[in-house]
């Protein structure tokens, strides 16, 4: 199994003057110590259960393209953009130039977006949430269309293009797009229909693994129905739960959550806490251990 970080806080002691920092040496001790994947949120203001708006939140894409001269192998996402906030067009051209400029390895991490305090607070639109559906699946055929050969015109429902170019290409012809969610009816057919990856939460317990168990099953399902490779779609789990206070049953849980095929779990440092320390615990402790997995 593969680490992730998702690094979602920037509140950390004296932040104001090492935010910038903390960040860079969180990333680079992640890249060189075999973490898989260094992700960010995609939000303006900080969650309510994390502090809320009047916390620090930097924006995602700049902060992954900032993170793409400072690290060499770890892959790069947000966790996960909201399809509200930047049209398809320049999403797919944004994530294109994330992709080119880390050679490789950047990723389309994508979701209907939830949080409407920000929209409303910064004049953004926040359609309900049946819309947020459509325009996510239409976000994702644009964005398939661009990392195509086909620079022609797009017409949908929400959003018309008339030239797709989008030069330079992603250096694999594409850029791998996990959507996040379990949502069982729309989110997960999204992502048997356009993904590569799935992420999903979890947590100690044997409610979270069933639940984890059901959505996998209920992912299979569509895949059938669509023909699509389930095999091929890889399952990613953000983990709500402490690994540093009990690392061997942490590791034990995700001997549980690996046989059910999930092949990536994503941790989240302590608020208010310097996350270098972490990170570095995770790689010399942890990482080693759960590849063995």
């Amino acid at each position: 199994m593969d680490l992730g970080l998702h690094y979602f806080t920037f509140t950390h002691p004296e932040w104001e003057t090492t935010l910038a920092d903390r960040l860079t040496e969180t990333a680079q001790v992640a890249d060189e110590g075999g973490v898989n994947l260094f992700t960010v949120m995609d939000h303006w203001f900080q969650m309510l259960n994390a502090g809320g708006p009047y916390e620090p939140m930097l924006e995602g894409y700049t902060s992954l393209g900032y993170l793409a001269g400072v690290t060499k192998n770890v892959r790069l996402s947000l966790l996960v953009t909201g399809v509200t906030y930047r049209h398809p067009g320049l999403l797919a051209k944004t994530v294109s130039t994330l992709d080119v400029l880390s050679r490789g390895r950047g990723m389309l991490g994508i979701g209907a977006a939830w949080y409407d305090r920000e929209h409303v607070g910064l004049g953004v639109p926040f359609p309900p949430t049946a819309e947020r559906f459509e325009r996510l699946e239409e976000t994702l055929q644009v964005c398939r269309q661009m990392w195509s050969e086909n620079d022609g015109a797009f017409e949908g429902k929400h959003y018309q293009l008339a030239e797709t170019i989008n030069l330079p290409q992603p250096p694999r012809g594409t850029v791998p797009v996990m959507i996040g969610g379990g949502g069982e009816k729309k989110t997960l057919r999204l992502v048997a229909q356009y993904g590569q990856a799935c992420n999903l939460f979890g947590a100690p317990g044997d409610e979270a693994l069933e639940t984890v168990a059901h959505k996998l099953d209920v992912l299979r399902e569509h895949c059938d129905r669509l023909g699509a490779d389930y095999d091929a779609i890889e399952k990613t789990m953000l983990y709500q739960g402490a690994e540093n206070t009990d690392p061997d049953a942490f590791l034990k849980d995700m001997e549980r959550y690996a046989k059910l095929g999930i092949s990536l779990v994503a941790l989240m440092p302590t608020p208010y806490e310097n996350p270098v320390p972490w990170a570095t615990r995770l790689v010399e402790d942890v990482v080693p251990r759960l590849s063995e997995i």
